[in-house]
């Protein structure tokens, strides 16, 4: 029984004002728009969100392959439109994977010269039992943010 260790950050500059930076991970609706696999892969079982402090959030999917993945999330800091801190578990079908702590922070920015928001996310992960993670979690999370910045232009 082990434990591997990793943190990444990832920042993008959003031509959005954090309000709607924000929304687009306070809302459920508006997170579900960005906040999943690709849909010609993967099929949501569960989704809920429970957005506040000690709140959770849960999305459960199948993947085409019939492998299952779960993520389930506690809500540990909120500021609104500046900062959203959660911790969260990964399982593959009903193996733990991993152990994370994620730290979101929103920032007024000037994008292409107009009001916009720096946003980061950083992330320390504990990889569990011979998980070998490979940097998957940063790619994945990658392309998550570029999937947010889609949906805000939507």
């Amino acid at each position: 029984m082990n434990a591997v260790h990793g943190t990444f950050t990832i920042a993008r500059e959003l031509a959005h004002a954090p309000e709607r930076v924000y929304a687009a991970w306070s809302d459920p609706k508006a997170k579900a728009a960005w906040f999943a696999a690709p849909s010609d892969e993967w099929t949501a079982i569960r989704r809920e969100m429970d957005f506040r402090v000690e709140g959770g959030e849960r999305l459960t999917g199948r993947w085409k392959s019939g492998r299952v993945t779960d993520f389930s999330a506690r809500y540990l800091d909120i500021v609104p439109q500046r900062r959203i801190v959660y911790a969260y578990t990964m399982h593959v079908d009903e193996k733990k994977i991993s152990v994370s702590l994620a730290t979101i922070v929103l920032e007024p920015a000037r994008v292409a010269g107009k009001a916009g928001t720096r946003m980061s996310v950083t992330e320390q992960g504990a990889f569990l039992d011979g998980y070998d993670d490979a940097g998957s979690r940063e790619r994945g999370t990658g392309s998550l943010m570029d999937a947010l910045a889609r949906s805000l232009e939507a």
